[in-house]
This record gives structure tokens, C-alpha cells and sequence, in this order.
């Protein structure tokens, strides 16, 4: 620019100027239909990688952008080649093995097809039953397991056949396949929120299976207005204190298909966390209760059955929290994520030792916020320790001693090292870009893209990026943490309406958080300001403050949004008579009790799938409420006690079969609502489920009355 004469600068600048009014032109037109048209906006998210067992290649499931399905690609283990490998004319790729460092077996639709890279070739295998998930590589590498129905089905490469190896599975009650608790009265699977499948041994001899029996659990009803008379469609669900799901693991011997149950205790108040092979043969099973207070370990001994108990830990404060653990790149001693200090930390255990206690790996100066994967002679896992707004994957060379990061992208990310620890894929978003896979040298260097997932009508955007602020709790000396998106043309002396939204805790982050995301921008691109807090109950800022969330559900939560609009009305561009919040689940009920509680506090409230009612919340809540019969009081703390304080405009959103917050406990609140002689507003969708926020036609309808809803209330004052 320094040899070209000032009129070309000029000119240049001019034109440049007349771009950008151009571009904001056409960015002010961003609309509802936009962000829920199909194609998507933001494409088709890669599936998680999966490794070659020799390094050199990953496999992904994925689409270019504008194409429909997900075929099945394969790049270098440096990303310099990538390419798809499946017929375009095949069902997408739902799940995909590597049989050996060539050749990859991928399910489609009922088929499974062979994959090598070696002779360039794609072909059909074998079929498999209708409905086959869960595919894993036998270590022989000859046949593949899959579920099907609750049970555990064998693959035989060779033979082309199929066969059922257990007698597990029982069908769900319900009749009406949607919803999260719509799910078999007994199955081989993971628990209704979390838990292991199964898992081959070393040998290839044995299977350890998680089994889960929910035939104890309560029946309730969930009307389906949908069916040509009304079905009452009961699921197995229960509420804190009742009988919970009884979970179980087995030992199954593939040859005989004879089963061992191991003797773990309270299999009906205790969860799976996860259980994983050690290379010579023993098992390793992860256990915790359902209110979390209690963890403990155990080993199983190759070729036997009896359990051993190698570490408990008890604490009456413990909540929801990140449990994990596998065996240490020795191959002897056990690592465990456990949040025995402030903050969650990496720990080994030698279990052939009584008295040898856990030893801290990792920084105690941030949380570890993944289960330890190994890779190599090292241990990778994610972590905030650039900050508590950003998630990096870090690797502990265990020869060397301390961790280092390995992911230097500002955002979230999602690590899956190679066997050898050499390379590292990993899964990258932030405020403005939505998840992609990237590669990178574990030992350093720059990061390598490996997808390009969204439609030119995203990439031609701009997207605004969130600040970060931090400022003092009004009650207590926290320092609390929030994310803010502001319109790009505020103008001097204006004032802007504020959206806290969609809140919950952990929500000050940098991250791609899908429909959320894109209905923030859309907002914010109406002209408001949206904010997110990460409230008590939020991982990042210690122990005290993430388990003051305890038995205080809707409470001092509350004072941390108290004390953010304090701080939002203290900036000269903020109008404080035109502020709202909004969220799902349990947003929803920091949405309405912040409406009840604290009237005035906010204007506007949108409450959508809102647990409004403790008695009616699940058994995995307790938690974080414990029980009717250990804490009375908390579940006193109905929000229709409230109802009579209710002075703002509040609309409740919810969706008929939501199994996770009955639509009954919304119905109960606005018939209260109703005595008490209040105005409310309700929007809701008979067949949704809780999670309304990304089903089809739903978002669109639902997301569409939130933002209506605030259009009316809040939105620039007429002249």
C-alpha cells in the first residue's frame, strides 16, 4: 500500500466501506427460516475419529457441505490426505472398526461393508439384523459384536453369519418409541444418562457387559394426544427415593455363552461408571452411588469372578460430578479422574498394593475434565488450564512427569490421540464456528484442518464473538464469570435490551453450542444483548462453588443472575427496564423461580421444559437434592408456593412427551398460576420431547414463540 498513489487509497477505502455496507445489508436479513432450513446452516458434524491400530490413518464419518448422508472418509495420520472411501451410493455410515491397519468395517443400514484402503475397494460384507448399534472389532479381528434389542449379537466375517449370544433383552412398555425413558425393561446398554455397553477382553475369550433392569422402577403415564384415541403410553420412570435402575455387570464367555454376574453391591442404588481391560486380562469396574457421595474401585483377576476392592472414597458434599478411569500406560496401576482436591485431578492407584494411596498426576491449579485416554507411553485428557472459559487437551508423558498442552486453538476442544501417542485428532469449536476435526502433532507444531462442514451461507457471514468478563457477587466474595455477544453497530448514547440466555451452569464458555448458538446470533443480530453466567454449580472455579450447588437448587443460583443484571445495568449502554432470561430444563426453572423469587428482577421470562416440582424429578437428580425421606425441605420448594409473586410477562414453553420434566408439573404451576388470578402465556408442542430444542419442526415452532415473545416485550420502544 505505501508505493500506490493516495487517490487509489481513497478509492480503495470507498469501496471497501461500500462492501461492508453491502454485507451488513444482507446480514440483517438473517431470519428464523435461515437458521432451521436444510440443509443445515452448519452442515454435517464429523463423527469422533477412530484410529488405525498402527497410527498411520483415522477413519470419520461425514459429509461435504450441501450433500445429504455421511459416507466415510479417511485422512493421514498428518491430515496431508484426505479422502472419501465409501460408495456414494451406499446408507450412511453409522458406525465404523478397524480390522487391521488397512481395512476398516463400516455399518450401513443393515449391511455391514468392507473398506480397504490397500486395494481401493468398497464392497458389501455381510447382512446384519435390523436395528444393529454398538459395533466392536473382536481383538482376532474376525468377527464384529453388535446390540440389537437389548442383546449382544456376533458377526462372523468368515462364515457371513449372525449370531445372538445372549437372552438379555426385554421390550420397552412403551409403545410410543420417543422420549428419554422410552427405553427396554431390560437391555445390555448403558443406563437412561450413562454408563459402559461392553467390552471384549485381551483374548478375545470373554465379554464384560453392562446390564441394566429397569422392571422395578415406577410406571408412569405420559399421554399421547397423537394416536387416534388418546394412548396413556406409560414408561418406567422414577422420583427421588424410589427404586432406581438395578445395574449389573457380567462376564460372558463368548464360546459357551455362559454368564457371571459380578457380586457388586446395591446394584439398584449404585451406578457403572465404566469398566475397562488391563492388557494382561484383569478387569477394571468404576462404581459410584447414585447421590455420588460414595466411589469405588475394583479389580477382577483374569479368570475369575470375585471383586476387589482397591479404593473407596466417601463425601457427604459430592454432587454431579466427572468420574473416569482406565488402566496407566504400565498396564499395572489404575488412573482415576476423582475430585478429591478443589479441583479435578488425574490419580494413580497401584492395586496390588494395600497401602500405597492415590496420587496426584496433574496441576492441582485447574480441572481435568475428561476420562484418560491412553496412547503410547502417555496420557492424554482435557482440561482448563488456559482458562475457564476454554477446554485444551493436554498429554502426560510419564517418563517426562509434567503435563503439556497440546491444543492451542481458543475454544473448546476434544482430543483422540493415536495408539502411539504421536498424533492427535481433536474436535475444535468456538463462540463462532461450529465443531470440525483438526489433526496436530502431539510433540508440537501447527494444527492441520480437516473438515470444512458449513453451507457458503454460514462462511460468508460474520459472526459475532463473545467477550469475557468477571465481576463481584453481590452476597458473598465469589467472583463470578460471563460470556456477553453484542450487536456489531451499537450506536453511541443507545440503549440496548439484555437476553440472559439460554442459562444454565457451565455456560460461559467458548464453544459451538449448536440451535443455541445459532438463535444467540439471530438475536443478538435483532439488536440485543445476550448473556450467559456461569453460576454456583459451574466446574472452573473450585470445589466450594461448584458444590454450593447442593440442596440449593433456585436459590443462591439466583444471586448470581441478581448479581449480574446489577452489573449489566451499571454499563451506560444497557436499558435496565428491558431485561429477560431464558433457558431449558433446568434454565427453565432458574428462568422461572428468578421471576417468582425476585420479581422485578427481570421483565421478560421464558421458561421452556422447566423442572418446577423436586418431587417429580428423576432419580438421578437426587444428586443434587438427595431424597423426601433424608431432606423434606427441599422438596418443599415447589415454584406454585411462589406463585403469587409473579408480576413480569413469563411464557412457559414444553413439550408433551418430555419424560425428563413431566408437562404435568408445568400444567400444575399454571393452574395455580390461574387461581391466583396471574397473566402468563404458554406455548407448547404435543408430541416434543425434553429435548424440543433440536427436533425438527419443533425448534423452528418453539424458538419462534421465544423470540416473538421477546420481540413484544422487550424490543425497541416506539417512538
Amino acid at each position: 500500500m505505501k508505493n500506490r498513489s493516495f487517490w487509489k487509497i481513497w478509492v480503495l477505502t470507498g469501496l471497501l466501506m461500500a462492501i461492508t455496507t453491502t454485507i451488513t445489508a444482507q446480514e440483517t436479513e438473517l431470519t428464523l427460516d435461515d437458521l432451521f432450513a436444510t440443509p443445515k446452516l452448519t452442515g454435517t458434524t464429523p463423527s469422533r475419529p477412530v484410529w488405525a491400530p498402527n497410527s498411520q490413518h483415522f477413519a470419520f464419518s461425514w459429509s461435504e457441505p450441501g450433500d445429504p448422508g455421511r459416507g466415510l472418509w479417511v485422512s493421514t495420520k498428518d491430515g496431508k490426505e484426505i479422502r472419501l472411501v465409501s460408495d456414494r451410493a451406499s446408507t450412511f455410515v453409522r458406525d465404523m472398526v478397524w480390522t487391521n491397519a488397512n481395512t476398516i468395517i463400516s455399518l450401513r443400514g443393515n449391511h455391514l461393508w468392507q473398506t480397504s484402503l490397500r486395494q481401493g475397494t468398497d464392497l458389501q460384507l455381510m447382512t446384519v439384523e435390523t436395528g444393529a448399534h454398538n459395533l466392536s472389532i473382536s481383538p482376532s479381528g474376525n468377527q464384529a459384536a453388535y446390540i440389537r434389542n437389548g442383546d449382544l449379537w456376533l458377526a462372523d466375517f468368515p462364515s457371513k453369519q449372525n449370531r445372538q449370544i445372549t437372552e438379555i433383552g426385554i421390550a420397552s412398555i412403551s409403545n410410543l418409541q420417543k422420549g428419554r425413558y422410552s427405553r427396554p425393561e431390560r437391555e445390555i446398554g448403558p443406563g437412561i444418562w450413562s454408563g459402559p455397553t461392553y467390552k471384549w477382553s485381551p483374548d478375545g475369550k470373554k465379554i464384560a457387559i453392562h446390564v441394566v433392569d429397569r422392571r422395578e422402577m415406577r410406571k408412569v403415564p405420559f399421554p399421547d394426544y397423537l394416536a387416534d384415541e388418546t394412548n396413556p403410553n406409560e414408561v418406567r420412570r422414577s422420583y427421588p427415593g424410589d427404586p432406581n435402575e438395578i445395574r449389573m455387570v457380567g462376564l460372558l464367555d463368548v464360546d459357551s455363552g455362559n454368564m457371571i454376574y459380578l457380586d457388586l453391591p446395591d446394584p439398584h442404588a449404585n451406578q457403572i461408571i465404566d469398566f475397562n481391560w488391563s492388557p494382561g486380562g484383569d478387569l477394571l469396574v468404576d462404581t459410584a452411588s447414585d447421590t455420588a457421595v460414595e466411589r469405588t474401585l475394583f479389580v477382577v483377576a483374569p479368570g475369575e469372578s470375585q471383586l476387589r476392592e482397591i479404593w473407596r472414597g466417601v463425601r457427604e458434599s459430592r454432587m454431579y460430578t466427572s468420574f473416569g478411569s482406565s488402566w496407566h500406560p504400565d498396564g499395572q496401576q489404575v488412573v482415576f479422574l476423582s475430585d478429591m482436591g478443589d479441583r479435578y485431578g488425574l490419580n494413580t492407584i497401584d492395586p496390588s498394593s494395600s497401602k500405597s494411596g492415590p496420587q496426584l498426576l496433574t496441576d492441582p491449579s485447574y480441572d481435568v475434565l475428561s476420562t484418560p485416554s491412553i496412547a503410547g507411553d502417555a496420557l492424554f485428557y482435557a482440561g482448563n488450564g488456559v482458562n475457564p472459559y476454554e477446554q485444551h487437551v493436554y498429554r502426560l508423558n510419564i517418563s517426562r512427569g509434567d503435563p503439556e498442552q497440546v491444543t492451542y486453538l481458543a475454544g473448546r476442544n476434544d482430543g483422540y490421540p493415536s495408539p502411539d501417542g504421536k498424533y492427535l485428532v481433536f474436535m475444535h469449536s468456538n463462540d463462532t464456528s461450529p465443531s470440525e476435526l483438526y489433526v496436530v502433532n502431539s510433540e508440537g507444531g501447527d494444527a492441520k484442518r480437516i473438515t470444512h462442514s458449513p453451507l457458503p451461507a454460514f462462511t460468508e457471514r460474520t459472526w459475532v464473538a463473545a467477550e469475557y468478563v468477571n465481576f463481584p457477587s453481590l452476597v458473598d466474595d465469589y467472583t463470578l464469570h460471563a460470556r456477553i455477544l453484542k450487536p456489531t453497530n451499537m450506536q453511541p448514547g443507545k440503549k440496548y435490551p439484555v437476553l440472559f440466555g439460554p442459562v444454565y451452569s457451565n455456560t460461559a464458555r467458548n464453544r459451538w453450542a449448536g440451535n443455541y448458538s445459532l438463535v444467540q446470533q439471530l438475536l443478538v443480530n435483532k439488536g440485543y444483548i445476550v448473556v450467559q453466567v456461569d453460576s454456583r454449580g459451574s466446574d472452573g472455579y473450585g470445589r466450594a462453588f461448584r458444590e454450593e450447588f447442593l440442596l440449593g437448587f433456585a436459590d443462591q443460583d439466583i444471586e448470581d443472575y441478581a448479581s449480574a443484571v446489577a452489573y449489566m445495568e451499571s454499563l451506560d449502554y444497557v436499558d435496565p427496564d428491558r431485561i429477560g432470561i431464558w433457558g431449558s430444563s433446568y434454565g427453565g426453572t432458574l428462568s422461572v423461580y428468578s421471576l417468582l423469587k425476585k420479581p422485578g428482577l427481570f421483565q421478560v421470562g421464558v421458561a421452556a421444559a422447566a423442572a418446577v416440582d423436586p418431587v417429580f424429578f428423576g432419580t438421578d437428580d437426587v444428586a443434587i437434592v438427595r431424597t423426601p425421606q433424608t431432606h423434606p425441605e427441599v422438596f418443599e420448594r415447589k415454584a406454585l408456593n411462589y406463585a403469587a409473586n409473579l408480576e413480569d410477562k413469563l411464557l412457559f414453553i414444553h413439550g408433551m412427551q418430555d419424560h425428563v420434566v413431566p408437562f404435568k408439573t408445568t400444567a400444575m404451576l399454571a393452574e395455580e398460576l390461574i387461581k391466583q388470578g396471574k397473566n402468563f402465556d404458554f406455548a407448547f408442542a404435543p408430541g416434543a420431547t425434553h429435548g424440543w430444542s433440536g427436533e425438527r419442526n419443533y425448534d423452528h415452532y418453539l424458538f419462534g414463540k421465544l423470540i416473538e415473545y421477546f420481540d413484544r416485550y422487550l424490543a425497541e420502544p416506539s417512538e
